[in-house]
């Protein structure tokens, strides 16, 4: 899939993986976002993660336009290292079957990466929305931080450089949810380079089965153990101070 130019220079070349989970509702959308991108990726991953609906029929929709990879169910840090395997780009970035993307991310994060070769990894801000049979939701919490644009810690907001997975190592399958915020604590501990954009690049969909929603409880030993990980990088770096 050829990627367009940029100037004079070619940009680097942006694999694109996007994990989904029973995801035929909202798939072409998130779709539809990566192929409306200013700045082509050189591939498009779709990484089915057992999915017992119509996924596999959406993507096949696709074509030649993506890759098709499936695995039995492992969740989502799973399905992203499947894809990140099986990425041939110098970059990559992930998009949630039911989240969007601005038309210009990856241009305006690729650009970053060009203008600073010592960048390992760019994250945007992100907003999130709501579906309208959520309605409701979205007028309780309209002053609430989740409704106002923020930081992106997340899958869908970062492009990381191919090889910061060789270095950092995989993403922790065991982390269902906190995936991204575990393997960015851990590129501190190597001192990557992180760079967060203040533009709001991503979209994130607020609906009935969102995974955050029905982990809500489970939730909190994944948060203990990104506590333990930051508790163990300031030790580290006082240590190193000393």
């Amino acid at each position: 899939m050829p990627q367009s130019m940029e100037g004079d220079l070619e940009p680097l070349r942006i694999s694109c993986i996007v994990p989904v989970h029973n995801g035929e509702r909202f798939l072409d959308e998130a779709l539809a976002t990566i192929f409306a991108q200013t700045l082509a990726p050189y591939e498009v991953i779709v990484v089915d993660d057992g999915s017992t609906d119509a996924t596999a029929a959406v993507a096949a929709r696709h074509g030649e336009a993506i890759r098709y990879l499936h695995q039995s169910n492992a969740g989502p840090a799973a399905a992203r290292n499947l894809g990140i395997a099986a990425a041939q780009g110098e970059l990559v970035a992930f998009l949630d079957a039911d989240d969007l993307w601005h038309r210009d991310k990856l241009a305006r994060q690729s650009a970053r990466f060009r203008a600073r070769p010592e960048l390992e990894i760019c994250l945007t801000h992100i907003q999130s929305f709501w579906v309208a049979d959520l309605a409701s939701e979205e007028e309780r919490l309209r002053d609430h931080p989740l409704a106002r644009a923020m930081p992106g810690y997340t899958a869908q907001t970062l492009v990381a450089r191919r090889s910061g997975f060789d270095r950092i190592g995989a993403l922790d399958p065991a982390m269902r949810h906190k995936d991204i915020v575990d393997w960015l604590i851990r590129a501190a501990r190597w001192q990557a380079v992180v760079e967060v954009l203040p533009d709001v690049l991503v979209y994130r969909r607020i609906h009935q089965a969102n995974l955050s929603r029905q982990r809500h409880g489970e939730d909190s030993v994944e948060l203990l153990r990104l506590a333990k990980l930051l508790l163990d990088r300031r030790r580290q770096l006082a240590g190193d101070r000393r």
